[in-house]
């Protein structure tokens, strides 16, 4: 299955660094998602790539915003990272999930 633009995401559930279980259907309705993948946390791609969304995509902080990042690192170094970076918690929740089990869910690979 693939996923087209505006089309409806399918449904998922994940856990965060702190290893909360997040649905995103528990957004619907509530909360407009900004949904990032990428790798490895502590790259430096990926660290600036995300440094720079928490620092020049201000629309992240709304109240009606949530980002969700991706990425095969475990919720141990999810959080470390988090912290090492500085992201609020409101501001940037990192989610964690093997990738290829969620992207093949997607029909990405």
């Amino acid at each position: 299955m693939a996923v087209e633009v505006g089309d409806q995401a399918p449904d998922f559930e994940l856990t965060d660094q702190h290893g909360t279980p997040v649905r995103l259907s528990g957004f619907r309705g509530s909360k407009n998602v900004v949904l990032v993948f990428y790798p490895l946390a502590f790259s430096g791609v990926c660290s600036g790539e995300l440094c720079a969304i928490r620092d020049d995509f201000p629309e992240v902080t709304r109240d009606d915003v949530e980002l969700l990042t991706v990425s095969v690192d475990s919720k141990f170094v999810l959080k470390t990272w988090a912290e090492r970076e500085g992201f609020k918690e409101r501001a940037a929740k990192f989610r964690n999930i093997r990738t290829l089990t969620f992207t093949n869910n997607l029909g990405a690979l």
